[in-house]
């Protein structure tokens, strides 16, 4: 399996986009059969650069994540990314966490601070780490890892001293040993170019800056996202989103054509690529890909 890093840089030259996507472990037995059985081989079939694997709170869908992420290697023979947090664990846990990543043939790691089962506010873990910059250098002195972090477009919702402060903890990331940038959904493509001229230009961050994309599947679905994320729905999208609050079907190819739309502008200002946020669906995003003609 190949380092993500290097995935970048090979694609960089020629232009091209790398294209990613994100699952998450279904909470039940059902959900992970259709994502292992259905989703994963029908999006696979579109020959992704890699996958990512979400982390579930505290660390509660581990053995779910590191199955999926063995299934999409194995199985798959695609570059899988893991995601880690800080939630719940100490130090020597996490380096517990990586020796089993890395025992899969796993070679990256998008290390999180992340968030407390049920919500709420965040706590160190006795022995742990109290910022995702800490786990980014931890992870880096282990060897053998391409790391990633996240990005926020729109600031982080947990900083209530605002985005720019915010962009600046996602510095001190890279120079902790990060070498590439995800970032959360946002709908509005002017909140990432601000986010990619302040983080490349003013603080120099010479790392690719990736846009996380997401394709709308419901009205009640994505306004529960948001709320939960902190991005934004710009008005003209809100109101759209209002007409087909009753129907899901219709929101579904609106969807489609959204982030289309989206991520043709995104391609055209020279994105290193696109991160699709699949929510455990193939539908959508290979309908994106094929308007993109990306397939």
């Amino acid at each position: 399996m190949q380092f993500i890093r290097d995935i970048y840089a090979a694609k960089l030259p020629a232009k091209r986009p790398v294209i990613s996507f994100e699952f998450f472990p279904p909470k039940t037995d059902e959900g992970v059969r259709n994502l292992l059985d259905k989703h994963i081989p029908a999006l696979s079939k579109a020959r992704p650069d890699y996958c990512s694997v979400t982390y579930g709170a505290g660390g509660s869908t581990r053995d779910k994540t590191l199955a999926i992420v063995d299934s999409i290697q194995r199985q798959h023979g695609l570059t899988a990314l893991a995601h880690l947090t800080c939630v719940n664990h100490t130090r020597d846990e996490v380096r517990e966490v990586l020796d089993k990543i890395r025992a899969l043939g796993c070679k990256n790691i998008l290390a999180l601070r992340g968030d407390p089962p049920g919500g709420g506010d965040f706590h160190k873990t006795p022995g742990g780490f109290e910022f995702a910059a800490e786990l980014v250098k931890f992870v880096h002195e282990q060897n053998g890892f391409s790391i990633g972090v996240a990005g926020f477009p729109e600031g982080h919702i947990a900083n209530k001293t605002g985005k720019h402060d915010d962009w600046r903890h996602l510095r001190e990331k890279i120079a902790a040993g990060a070498d590439f940038v995800l970032t959360q959904l946002f709908f509005d493509n002017a909140d990432f170019y601000e986010f990619r001229d302040y983080v490349s230009g003013r603080l120099g961050a010479g790392v690719p800056l990736v846009p996380g994309v997401v394709s709308i599947l419901s009205a009640a679905q994505i306004t529960r996202f948001t709320q939960l994320c902190g991005a934004k729905i710009p008005p003209a999208l809100r109101t759209k989103l209002d007409e087909l609050a009753n129907d899901d079907e219709g929101a579904a190819e609106f969807g489609i054509e959204y982030a289309t739309r989206q991520c043709e502008d995104l391609l055209r200002a020279g994105v290193p690529g696109l991160h699709f946020y699949t929510l455990n669906k193939s539908h959508s995003t290979l309908q994106i890909l094929k308007n993109l003609r990306l397939l």
